[in-house]
């Protein structure tokens, strides 16, 4: 049965009486798609709570060692902005991890020359700076700098540099690694360990776990190592992307916090029951065997949700939204161009915060392949055209 949204203003209500095709056929792509999905926010909750539980079992644990300190999740990708385009049980709860340097270390950013393309990747240099206590002779933590190699030895004290960086740069692989045996460990200690029954999955760049109930059900989480570039929204990933897995001390820019603030404004400001979701998910389904990436389809609403007005995405719009989106698309797919979201746009609203490079910056363009390959271009037109 198609959800009736009883809080509808007089002129929506006026407006569903005039098109009431349109309105059926909305209630149609609502069933088939199931555009609604409010499992994903009471999961998103669970998920967030169980992984609160186990940075604070971290804490504990860690609170004065040489291991990264971690600091409080951050909800990314589809399932935690509300649109997963992945069925129930497929879907997949990603949440940045972000790392600060413990005491005695200082991490610096510097762009992976080593790499034919070093925009958007970086390595993490670890450097050592100075632990002497002063006037606290209370602390008990020995300064790596000026303290002798004999003394640290002797004291079973180890660097970050020797257990989890790669010479000096940190170190993908070995976080995960470190992280994945401290989960299976600490499992036991968490309350949600007598509601789930947990399963690490083997990855070698992230922590992967499938949490199960007695009913059967299950769901997946992914936590995602991250180093945050500045105060701003763009962070480093320890997640290589299918296009690129680079060797492990390298990490890749990623915008997905910056994406997900950006929803969240964008819902916030939005009249009640806005279709920006639905449209996403919609689209996504449409578009699977396309050729085209989910990433390729937010980047197109996002540029609609600053071109299109707010008022203008109620649900009696969605299949006008809908329309707008694949027009848009399919223009981007001749003209070979679409413009990242985030280099030299004017349009982010002024919450999100970007380093300041990103003002000036040059487009970036994610159809460049399409430009470089014709053949490419005409099949994906192809297969667009089709569905």
């Amino acid at each position: 049965i198609c959800e009736v949204d009883n809080s509808r203003d007089s002129e929506s209500e006026e407006s569903e009486e005039e098109n009431p095709a349109e309105m059926n056929m909305i209630c149609i792509f609502s069933r088939r798609f199931q555009l609604s999905v409010p499992k994903l926010a009471s999961r998103r909750q669970v998920v967030q709570e169980l992984l609160s539980d186990l940075l604070q079992v971290s804490h504990s644990l860690f609170s004065d060692s040489f291991f990264p300190v971690l600091e409080p999740v951050i909800g990314v990708g589809s399932a935690c902005e509300g649109w997963s385009p992945h069925k129930e049980e497929d879907v997949v709860y990603c949440m940045f991890v972000p790392l600060k340097p413990p005491r005695g270390y200082v991490f610096h950013l510097e762009p992976d020359t080593r790499r034919e393309r070093p925009q958007g990747s970086m390595r993490i240099r670890v450097e050592l700076v100075c632990t002497c206590t002063g006037g606290q002779p209370d602390q008990k933590m020995l300064c790596f700098l000026h303290n002798s190699e004999e003394e640290l030895k002797r004291n079973q004290v180890t660097s970050l540099l020797h257990t989890l960086c790669t010479g000096p740069y940190l170190d993908g692989e070995k976080i995960a690694l470190w992280f994945q045996t401290f989960v299976i460990s600490a499992w036991s200690v968490v309350p949600q360990s007598r509601h789930y029954t947990m399963k690490v999955i083997p990855s070698s760049r992230s922590c992967k776990m499938k949490l199960m109930k007695a009913s059967g059900r299950s769901f997946f989480v992914e936590m995602v190592f991250s180093v945050q570039q500045g105060d701003s929204d763009i962070f480093l990933s320890s997640q290589p992307t299918e296009a690129q897995f680079p060797p492990s001390t390298t990490w890749l820019e990623s915008y997905a916090v910056a994406e997900a603030k950006f929803l969240r404004h964008v819902s916030m400001q939005a009249p009640p029951h806005s279709c920006h979701l639905k449209c996403l998910r919609l689209c996504a389904r449409l578009l699977e065997g396309s050729g085209l990436s989910i990433y390729a389809l937010k980047t197109t609403v996002m540029h609609l949700l600053t071109l299109i007005p707010l008022s203008e995405w109620q649900h009696r719009y969605l299949l006008m939204r809908v329309d707008d989106i694949m027009r848009y698309l399919r223009c981007c797919l001749e003209e070979k161009c679409l413009q990242h979201f985030f280099f030299g746009n004017e349009d982010i609203p002024k919450e999100i915060s970007l380093p300041p490079a990103f003002q000036g910056a040059q487009p970036l363009n994610l159809f460049q392949h399409l430009a470089q390959d014709p053949a490419a271009q005409t099949e994906v037109l192809q297969e667009f055209d089709k569905l």
